[in-house]
């Protein structure tokens, strides 16, 4: 016992030793100037920027764990299991486009190897169903109604399949670029093609290495301009499953880059060192339910307005995209409870996302590029943006908003065709002659949203206190939020 100790003390002294001995992260001094130019100007392809557009998406669970009542499908179902009594396409599409949603990813084959469209490669397939009498393609119906309803479509296939019997072999990578090629080829246009890692045992009990450069390589020839999700190079997870980015939420990271799950990536530390950055932006994924396929047990169990809410803020305001998952019934409709949170989610964000408050508010810069002036920033134009000169990367806007106006919601753009470059900065409003510090926060990106107890003022200061290299504020706006929201949420910046 007394040995056990003795080397437990030893091992505790040594790891004490070695955590003194490690350098801590860097100061702002300790960062050289070019490293930080050089992160400041890793820039987004369009594909990138036309998807950080989107904002708010809608993924769609759906296979024979629907009718079995599971999360993870076995491989073994039978496809006669698959028979939604009232599939309508339509209505999903446009639940998802009432509630402001501009993209819906299908889950065109999970994990049990279900395949909703008549595949080629198997027969565990949507054609050996009696659902439309084993003549229907599930994804074509999805991906015409989402035309028709003016919103994107994209699709997931899951790498791994518990029913292919090549799975475990390099024939199961000729397999699934196959399956990839139907998908990719027959459908119209795919927005975002969407992979998880996931990789478990086949039905001969061995597992697959997976060939994903040459699953890019299919999408890149047929879909070019699709953006491809997780273990692509244009969207990566967020690192969690409920649907929360980080405080400060970084685009540009180092290629090649480790855990995704970590509480910070992309801070001044990760920049030392790295051969190569790439723009690498992040989609918050979550479930309205707690399950990610339909379970008649959690229809009471849709996620709050408060809880919706909280979600929002702090994915599509903190510079990534929200993909809120709604599962179909066994009917193959979004059910009715679903539906009406979605509605009162959206009718929220309306009310409180509806009026500017700075819009076209004169504004005036402590410095100003030539050519780029600082009332950019509130003439509504998204083309337009304010920056500094070579060398300046702290700077302050003050907007006079011409009256007393009251407020409790702010909204920041970068102009992230230039980069992403804010890593600091504050918002103050003039309160009887004097400053006051309403918020304050790091990154900016595409798009943060702040919120704070509600302030009455005629002027507004935003200060960028630090910058990798020139700021570009491409839009500022203040908002009152709904009456409904206040309720919902406290009022205090998270």
């Amino acid at each position: 016992m007394r040995r056990c100790r003795f080397l437990l003390l030893s091992m505790l002294a040594a790891l004490l030793a070695t955590l003194l001995a490690a350098p801590a992260s860097p100061a702002a001094d300790d960062v050289p100037r070019e490293t930080l130019l050089r992160a400041a100007r890793v820039t987004p392809t369009p594909q990138q920027v036309a998807w950080q557009e989107l904002e708010f998406t809608c993924f769609v669970h759906f296979t024979v764990n629907t009718f079995t009542d599971l999360e993870w499908g076995t491989g073994k179902e039978d496809p006669r299991i698959f028979n939604p009594t009232d599939f309508d396409a339509d209505q999903w599409a446009s639940v998802c486009k009432e509630a402001g949603m501009k993209l819906l990813i299908l889950t065109c084959k999970h994990h049990d190897g279900f395949c909703l469209w008549p595949c080629e490669q198997t027969e565990h397939s949507v054609k050996n169903s009696p659902w439309r009498g084993g003549k229907g393609d599930m994804v074509k119906e999805v991906s015409d109604a989402c035309r028709r309803h003016g919103i994107k479509f994209g699709v997931y296939l899951s790498p791994w399949d518990r029913n292919a019997e090549c799975y475990g072999s390099d024939a199961y990578n000729d397999y699934y670029k196959n399956q990839l090629r139907e998908l990719l080829t027959d459908y119209g246009e795919i927005t975002e093609v969407w992979w998880d890692g996931a990789c478990g045992e086949g039905p001969n009990g061995k597992r697959q290495v997976y060939d994903w450069d040459g699953y890019i390589r299919v999408v890149r020839q047929w879909q070019p301009k699709a953006v491809i999700f997780g273990q692509g190079p244009d969207v990566r997870w967020v690192g969690n499953e409920n649907g929360l980015a980080r405080e400060s939420e970084w685009s540009v990271l180092p290629f090649r880059m480790g855990d995704r799950t970590e509480r910070d990536l992309g801070n001044r530390k990760y920049l030392l060192g790295a051969e190569r950055l790439m723009w690498y932006p992040a989609e918050c994924d979550v479930s309205i339910r707690p399950g990610w396929f339909y379970h008649a047990s959690q229809d009471d169990q849709v996620k709050s307005l408060e809880r919706l809410l909280e979600i929002y803020y702090r994915s599509v305001g903190r510079n990534s995209v929200l993909l809120l998952n709604v599962p179909p019934d066994r009917r193959g409709r979004f059910h009715e409870n679903d539906v009406a949170r979605l509605r009162e989610f959206r009718s929220v964000l309306d009310e409180t996302f509806r009026t500017n408050l700075a819009a076209g508010a004169q504004v005036a810069a402590e410095n100003t590029r030539d050519g780029f002036h600082a009332g950019s920033v509130t003439d509504g134009d998204g083309g337009t943006y304010w920056t500094t000169e070579d060398g300046v990367v702290a700077a302050s806007l003050t907007i006079d908003l011409g009256k007393p106006v009251t407020f409790d919601r702010a909204m920041l753009q970068e102009m992230i065709t230039t980069g992403q470059r804010v890593e600091r900065f504050q918002l103050q409003a003039e309160v009887d002659g004097a400053w006051k510090d309403v918020a304050q926060a790091t990154t900016i990106g595409y798009k943060r949203l702040l919120r704070f107890s509600p302030v009455t003022a005629s002027k507004v200061r935003l200060a960028i206190l630090d910058s990798r290299d020139c700021p570009t504020i491409r839009e500022f706006g203040l908002f009152q939020a709904s009456a409904r929201e206040t309720t919902a949420v406290p009022r205090k910046q998270p």
